[in-house]
């Protein structure tokens, strides 16, 4: 079955008469009526019943129409997509983010996305799925560790992992807590397998310290939620939830961040755009988090 045959299908269905049709596809009315009998041989069915020198629809032939006018869209979309691609066109952008990244990052971004940039699509991953989407179809993988050589990079920022606690807290107005009297605090932190917690960790065995109390929660909202609570202080890196105030975390190295990188295949047909759009995120990042999170600064991780 060919495409073309459809096409005169379709043409013929719509206008009603094979010469009314020819006049559309610009092709000989013999031609069309030798191809339509093809196409119902082929089939096994009688798309038209002929009455009074016109063309009528037979009950099958117009079951069938929309099938034959979806086959018609669908490779007039692949044409499209192939014209793009062979432009290094991206007219759709597919995301795999963290959770947490994904709410306050991207999310915020893709709200100052211009008319003609690529539609998106988001979905949350840790990083292990974030390479998998990429070899699965996904354009670009944010991740919170330097990806694999393999992949294109770039840096976007250094977010801070913040001690959130109340504003009746004792540390409400100040800057900064150092790791040994964090220790001494109940800690609202993330499971292991998030990244914040895993810089927590590492800069706690660092110093030779280890917190007396660790809640785990499965979510970084949840965990601001419960200091808002005042069951102690939550330990994150999203933006402050539940007017909580945010206090930073100076560790041996510095203080505590946690890196934010894009990733995406080098041989990907929109290479240069993607290059764009990740360091036009980068920028985003910086104009909402402002200078200090520019990536290259000095961290604690």
């Amino acid at each position: 079955m060919e495409l073309r045959t459809l096409g005169y299908f379709v043409a013929v269905a719509e206008s009603g008469s094979v010469s009314a049709a020819a006049d559309v596809v610009h092709v000989t009315q013999p031609a069309i009526s030798r191809q339509l009998r093809q196409l119902e041989t082929e089939l096994g069915l009688d798309l038209f019943s002929r009455t009074g020198g016109r063309l009528h629809l037979t009950a099958a032939g117009s079951q069938f129409l929309p099938h034959a006018r979806d086959v018609l869209r669908r490779a007039d979309g692949a044409r499209a997509a192939a014209r793009s691609y062979a432009a290094g066109r991206l007219e759709r952008l597919t995301i795999a983010a963290p959770t947490t990244t994904l709410t306050d990052v991207i999310a915020p971004f893709l709200a100052t996305l211009r008319e003609d940039d690529p539609m998106p699509t988001v979905f949350e991953s840790d990083p292990r799925g974030a390479y998998a989407a990429l070899r699965h179809g996904a354009d670009l993988a944010i991740v919170t560790q330097t990806p694999h050589s393999t992949l294109v990079a770039r840096a976007l920022a250094s977010l801070p992992v913040w001690a959130y606690v109340r504003d009746d807290h004792p540390w409400n107005g100040r800057t900064s807590v150092s790791l040994a009297e964090l220790a001494t605090e109940t800690l609202l932190a993330l499971t292991p397998s998030f990244r914040p917690r895993q810089i927590l960790d590492a800069a706690l065995a660092r110093e030779g310290a280890s917190a007396e109390r660790v809640v785990d929660c499965s979510n970084p909202q949840v965990a601001q939620a419960l200091a808002a609570a005042g069951r102690g202080v939550a330990v994150v890196s999203d933006d402050p939830r539940f007017g909580l105030c945010p206090v930073q975390i100076e560790g041996l190295g510095g203080p505590l961040r946690i890196d934010l990188f894009a990733a995406w295949e080098p041989e990907h047909h929109a290479a240069a755009t993607l290059a764009v759009l990740a360091d036009r995120l980068g920028a985003f990042c910086v104009e909402r988090y402002g200078s200090d999170v520019a990536p290259g600064r000095c961290s604690g991780t």
